[in-house]
């Protein structure tokens, strides 16, 4: 069985785009989407409207996977055409380019490392750590795990993490976020002016509620799952980290298809360069890739996912703040 270098290596053989293929998925996506977008604006009904606003933003889920595999280089490699369109999916859909691209690839690179692995991603501190922080510290660490925090991922980690927080933070490099806003909320404002508030309702806003709502959650149990492993940065592995610290997301081929083939997870971490459509087939080709560890949308496994708070390196697993604060004989935060 390969490791290292070597699995990395051999993974490049399904990091070969099809342009064609790219093209034709995602004109076939954003006509999906139009007939979703159409339906819930103008059904005859608010239930109506409600499910075809679940819909879309089911499909916005897998617009946004083009997007991400093009900030990642894997595909629309040599389209300027490509690449215009998904500067502009990525201002609409709340995700600049230049704060996305920052955050992700530090993500991608520091992904399993006990410490320093927060930015992009859901913080995860040891035991030790734990027993050190303030109140107000233990506060602000189960707010950005917590549930509800997902839920509310249209505001709370887009609005504004990829935008408010990035333009504030670098308003030169981050002019993307205020970009972001302007666009958005522009095309929900027009939407308002030209069919009045519920198609800017059904159509713009509870879509992509849905979709960051459902993204947040996915991304978290991608790399809070039970079974998941972290290292130290003077032990961590790149491979390692792809199939130690990234899960298979089990889904039906229809939430396959939403979702653009994330669910795989494991494989795209040990290979950005692998286009969504691709990643199937690496995983059925390469061995290496087929016992990963697994999660899925089973309540059973979002709740087993969600109980994972804090790791405990002497234990080798992710724990829950009652078992950390029993451990250090302390009571429990409030």
């Amino acid at each position: 069985m390969r490791t290292g270098a070597e699995l990395v290596q051999a993974s490049n053989a399904f990091t070969q785009e099809d342009p064609a293929k790219t093209w034709r998925l995602l004109l076939t996506t954003l006509g999906a989407y139009s007939l979703a977008f159409a339906g819930a604006v103008a059904a005859p009904h608010p239930a109506l409207q409600a499910g075809f606003s679940v819909l879309t933003g089911l499909i916005i889920i897998r617009i946004f996977i083009f997007y991400h595999d093009f900030l990642h280089g894997a595909i629309f490699r040599q389209s300027k055409a490509g690449a215009l369109l998904m500067r502009v999916f990525g201002w609409w859909m709340l995700a600049g380019p230049s704060v996305w691209k920052q955050t992700h690839d530090y993500h991608h690179k520091n992904n399993a490392k006990m410490l320093g692995a927060s930015i992009g991603s859901f913080p995860i501190v040891t035991v030790e750590i734990w027993k050190g922080l303030s109140p107000a510290n233990r506060r602000d660490y189960k707010i950005a795990r917590h549930p509800l925090t997902m839920m509310a991922g249209y505001v709370t980690v887009f609005v504004i993490g990829m935008c408010i927080s990035a333009f504030r933070r670098n308003p030169t490099e981050h002019r993307d976020g205020l970009i972001a806003l302007i666009v958005h909320f522009g095309c929900a404002g027009l939407l308002w002016a030209v069919g009045g508030w519920q198609a800017a309702l059904f159509g713009m806003i509870l879509p992509h509620a849905f979709t960051c709502a459902l993204g947040s959650y996915l991304f978290y149990a991608q790399h809070n799952f039970p079974g998941m492993q972290l290292r130290n940065r003077r032990d961590w592995d790149y491979s390692f980290a792809a199939l130690s610290s990234s899960s298979m997301f089990d889904m039906t081929p229809v939430f396959h298809w939403f979702t653009g083939n994330i669910g795989y997870h494991h494989v795209h971490h040990l290979n950005h360069r692998i286009p969504f459509y691709r990643l199937p087939e690496a995983m059925a080709t390469m061995p290496e890739l087929q016992s990963p560890g697994r999660t899925s949308w089973r309540i059973r496994d979002i709740l087993d996912c969600l109980a994972l708070k804090i790791w405990d390196p002497a234990a080798g697993r992710m724990i829950s703040y009652a078992e950390a604060d029993a451990q250090i004989g302390a009571a429990p935060a409030k």
